[in-house]
């Protein structure tokens, strides 16, 4: 997060006078390479080229122009910079891109006996967050301190962004509670860090404490609590957030306009993410793009092929991961087709190089359509690098959907010898040798597990009531209301069996038996959170879930019957998509 500019602490040398030739060449030049060129020769001529405060501004916008080279070359030509010179070029490198020539004139003007202040540090330590510089960041945290800026406002502000984003969160909360006059950028500073770093739950929050305190949130604020919500599914500040948004006259830009599509996509309001894609003045690539992948989540793929041909003929040039969104789009709705035309128009229509993503897309797209021959023969011949995991996980889940035990194995065992310590890799190959009936080696992939010290991934699924968030595990009982919940769902499963459902038991990996498995299959962490969702909702209202993992087929199943049997709209999120469940089907069409 950029911290606000504040006062220089150094004075600036004074500025030329506004009806200077030179001065105004610049400034119709503006950060336009050529043009500057053409406005440099003019400084040149009529004998400027030893004023640093034009020479400043010209560095200044061959830096917004991108001209990293030609800022360099025009700093070498300055006789004796200044500390306004090297503040200027430390903060123009860092602002538009160019950490490692910020880092580079920050050493630059320390070997020139330059003074550093409160605007050096505050670019440099923003250079170390972008470049992920962690010991260096740290290194010149030292030297702030030293120098009598550890308590600056915007130095600490721009600390807190570059622990949070090396991912050192405890510290990065140490130097946000030391700041002693937050502004909303520090704010903003520690929620971002928090949802960057997957901990939703702190980022809302923190936002909590941060109304509490009075300080008026900003734009910035709400992309950072949008993107938590979207985490963790909590609609109802997400829509809060939404409706404050429109009610006090916010901008609805490209960064906040995205920001919603994609917490009502996260939060299964396709619908909302629509209307808010609808009413944006100015959409570009990143709007674009989350709308059709909003789509394909939640299982709107022939919707999703629409956008983006409407994107095709009128919208921007689309980039790499819009095609990742297309081609998800077709694999989780069966367009086999569209899919194959859309990868092959990447290279020869919008010149852009297939990626890792697109690969492991039309694998699973092909796979999961049943076409098992070509996507193992589009791994051998199409994909020009070693085939990563993914790959090779994408073409297990599709042997394992369709029953082909034996290309299954094969599979199982690239993906073993490519991640030996994946848990995940372990279980798939269980379940396959599982289902073909192979108990010796389900057992043997049992003890290769134990042998690694490797252990399932602990699922849990969590659901948003009034306002308040509820985790659940498989089996859990630490619900005040455990026993209510557990009797309505066995009562509401026992309705679902008289409805014709039958427990799919090749569900769970086969280390358990008889009873102890038909207890776990019953009270899987997705089924307590959707029974106490039922129970604490009113009739007619969407019960909605988020999963760590993907969801079990089991509990697919039964979602099916449930929506019928109690009524009700039932969506879960799982790690990969969406699943809506109403009137006896899901939105996936079992592509899933």
């Amino acid at each position: 997060m950029e911290a606000r500019e504040e006062v220089h602490l150094l004075q600036p040398p004074p500025a030329p006078a506004p009806t200077s030739p030179a001065h105004e060449a610049l400034l119709r030049a503006g950060p336009r390479l050529r043009l500057l060129q053409q406005a440099h020769t003019h400084v040149v001529v009529s004998g400027s080229h030893r004023s640093l405060s034009l020479l400043t501004k010209l560095v200044n916008l061959a830096c917004a122009a991108g001209a990293i080279g030609y800022a360099r070359q025009v700093f070498v030509t300055v006789p004796g910079p200044d500390s306004f010179l090297f503040n200027s070029l430390i903060k123009s490198c860092s602002k538009f891109g160019f950490p490692n020539d910020a880092v580079a004139f920050y050493r630059c003007s320390l070997l020139e006996g330059i003074p550093p202040s409160n605007y050096t540090f505050t670019s440099v330590i923003k250079a170390c967050a972008d470049l992920s510089a962690s010991r260096l960041g740290r290194g010149v945290h030292a030297h702030a301190l030293g120098c009598g800026f550890g308590s600056d406002p915007y130095v600490q502000s721009a600390l807190v962004t570059f622990y949070a984003k090396s991912g050192h969160l405890n510290v990065a909360r140490q130097v946000f509670d030391k700041v002693g006059e937050r502004t909303v950028v520090t704010w903003n500073s520690m929620i971002s860090g928090y949802e960057q770093n997957g901990s939703a739950k702190e980022a809302i929050e923190l936002f909590d404490h941060m109304r509490e305190s009075g300080i008026e949130p900003d734009s910035t604020t709400f992309v950072g609590v949008l993107a938590a919500c979207a985490q963790s599914g909590a609609l109802s500040l997400g829509s809060w957030v939404h409706e404050y948004v429109m009610d006090n006259g916010f901008d609805l830009n490209v960064v906040l306009g995205t920001s919603l599509i994609n917490m009502h996509a996260r939060c299964g309001n396709v619908s909302k993410s629509r209307e808010v894609f609808d009413s944006m003045r100015e959409r570009n690539v990143i709007a674009w793009t989350a709308m059709i992948s909003a789509y394909a989540t939640n299982g709107y793929g022939n919707q999703a092929v629409e956008l983006f041909e409407q994107m095709r003929l009128r919208g921007p040039w689309p980039n790499k991961i819009t095609f990742v969104a297309v081609l998800s789009a077709c694999a989780h709705a069966g367009l086999v087709d569209v899919g194959r035309h859309a990868f092959a128009s990447m290279k020869k229509e919008y010149d852009v190089e297939p990626g890792l993503e697109h690969y492991v897309c039309m694998v699973d797209m092909l796979g999961r359509a049943g076409f098992l021959d070509e996507a193992y023969e589009f791994i051998e011949k199409e994909i020009p690098m070693e085939p990563p995991p993914a790959v090779w996980t994408a073409m297990l889940g599709a042997c394992k959907m369709h029953k082909n035990f034996d290309l299954g194995v094969s599979v199982a065992e690239h993906l073993l010898d490519s991640e030996p310590d994946n848990p995940g890799h372990y279980v798939m190959l269980s379940n396959i040798y599982a289902l073909a009936g192979r108990s010796d080696r389900v057992q043997r992939v049992r003890n290769m597990m134990i042998q690694r010290g490797l252990k399932k991934q602990v699922g849990y699924s969590i659901i948003e009531v009034d306002g308040k968030t509820y985790m659940f595990s498989m089996g859990d009982k630490s619900h005040p209301e455990t026993n209510i919940i557990y009797e309505y769902l066995d009562a509401l499963m026992l309705r679902c069996t008289q409805a014709g459902y039958v427990p799919l038991a090749d569900s769970l990996m086969h280390e358990l038996e008889g009873e102890e498995r038909e207890y776990a299959l019953r009270f899987h962490s997705e089924k307590l959170a959707v029974a106490f969702g039922l129970l604490k909702t009113s009739h007619g209202m969407t019960v909605t879930v988020v999963k760590n993992l993907r969801m079990c087929e089991d509990c697919h199943l039964a979602f099916k019957y449930i929506s019928v049997v109690a009524n009700r709209e039932i969506v879960v999120r799982d790690k990969l998509r969406f699943h809506h469940f109403k009137d006896g089907s899901c939105s996936c069409l079992e592509f899933w």
